[in-house]
């Protein structure tokens, strides 16, 4: 699983990543974490507000720093 977090590196890109390393941890769950800080490359998943989430290339979240729990949630989904 590779999971990229879409964003310019501001204080809300970084708890996103933060909380999306605790939701790994927590799972077990085993996954790349990626920054994406290229705006172009934000830019082609279609996302115009960051922070954004990205799982195996689908885009689940973007304009807001998910909490661990909500993270947890869509992991278990992309399964």
């Amino acid at each position: 699983m590779i999971i990229k977090i879409l964003g310019s590196g501001c204080k809300n890109c970084v708890a996103l990543k933060e909380n999306t390393e605790a939701a790994l941890k927590e799972t077990g769950i085993d996954a790349e974490v990626v920054k994406v800080q290229d705006m172009k490359d934000i830019v082609s998943y279609g996302v115009m507000q960051t922070p954004a989430l990205v799982i195996d290339e689908k885009v689940m979240s973007f304009g807001k720093v998910l909490k661990t729990n909500e993270i947890i949630k869509l992991l278990e989904k992309a399964k």
